[in-house]
Parts: C-alpha cells; structure tokens; sequence
C-alpha cells in the first residue's frame, strides 16, 4: 500500500502492468434500457421539440412590414390582415413580403380578401383556401 501511495505522489518506481490493469478495469457504458421495458421501441422527449409560433398581424402603414419579415426571420409563420390600409398601400406590404417570403425560401398564400399566410421554408402548407372562397364570393354575387 506504501508503495501505491509514493507511486501517486510521483515519488516510486511505476511499474507497466499497473497502468495496463486500470484500463482494463475502467467499466464499459452498457447501452440505456427502451422506456417501459420494450425492445426496439422509439423513446421521444417532447421537452426538446421547438414550439410553433404564428403571429397574427394587422399593419396599420408600410413601415410596420418591417416587423412582419423579422418575424419571418426568426422561422415564425405570420398572417397578415391587410383591412387597415389603404389599397396602394396593401399593394407595397405585398410585394415587399413576397420578396421576404423568396428570399428565405418560404411561401405565400392568400386566405382571403386582404389576408395572407407568409410561411418560411421550415413549415409545409398544404391545400388551399383562396380558390374556395373567390367560388364562393363568385356564387354569392349572383
């Protein structure tokens, strides 16, 4: 034991077989049992799954569009309600989106009158609602 001892403080003779023995008595990390004890199973961890966040917006004037593609930036889908602004104004918030919407590979689509999805390339977007309601304003109008 005398000897161990002056041999960690550096102050013995090592001896070879030692070292090889405290690698071999290191314990292997034996692989994590599946949750409930099922064999081949798929554990997930919902706490490690981001959150989805759509943002709901209604710009009052085309400085705020500005808000709307940091947003869009930051992976946040964002519906826009253009009812607040004038018609040459709705015109600029949707040109200056659509080249938000391309430039980060995302998509948009109209819901309605004046309101539009604007989605980046993370989210999938599947059908669509314009073609329903312009049929469906169409048939009312008669």
């Amino acid at each position: 034991m005398l000897q161990r001892v002056m041999n960690f403080l550096g102050l013995g003779e090592e001896e070879e077989y030692e070292e090889e023995d405290a690698v071999e008595e290191m314990p292997t990390m034996a692989e994590p049992e599946p949750a409930y004890g099922r064999k081949g199973g798929t554990v997930v961890n919902l706490h490690t799954q981001k959150q989805v966040r759509v943002v709901l917006t209604e710009p009052g004037n085309y400085e705020e569009t500005q808000m709307i593609a940091d947003h869009l930036k930051a992976h946040r889908s964002v519906v826009v309600n253009l009812h607040l602004v004038s018609f040459d104004v709705a015109e600029k918030i949707v040109d200056f989106l659509s080249g938000c919407v391309y430039a980060i590979g995302g998509s948009m689509q109209k819901l309605g009158h004046l309101v539009f999805l604007c989605t980046p390339d993370n989210v999938d977007v599947q059908g669509a609602i314009s073609e329903y309601l312009e049929s469906e304003s169409r048939t009312q109008l008669r």
